[in-house]
């Protein structure tokens, strides 16, 4: 009766470990690729605003901090590069953060 009831619960474990590594693949049923690859999120860090979007390839990052208080950055600037088959851009003001990638 013992060795039934150790087969039984070693059966059950073993589906219940299959289904649930089953459950959370939403991805095989994407043909595209582009499963949870848009969404948008605003937070606070601190005392500054975060913004987040993401679209396909593309992302955006905006950091507003009233009159520059809590800011990680320091001083004014503008970048631009390219990584990989992706156009970094950066716009850096003493209240503002901006980083915007645009990939092809």
């Amino acid at each position: 009766m013992n060795v039934l009831l150790l087969c039984n619960t070693l059966i059950v474990a073993a589906l219940a470990t299959a289904a649930t590594a089953h459950a959370g693949d939403d991805r095989r049923d994407d043909p595209y690729g582009r499963y949870d690859r848009e969404w948008k999120s605003e937070t606070r860090d601190g005392p500054c605003r975060v913004k987040r979007e993401r679209k396909g390839d593309d992302s955006l990052l905006e950091v507003k901090c009233k009159d520059g208080y809590g800011a990680r950055w320091r001083g004014e600037w503008k970048d631009e590069f390219r990584d990989g088959p992706c156009v970094v851009k950066i716009d850096a003001k003493r209240d503002e953060y901006k980083e915007e990638i645009k990939c092809e």
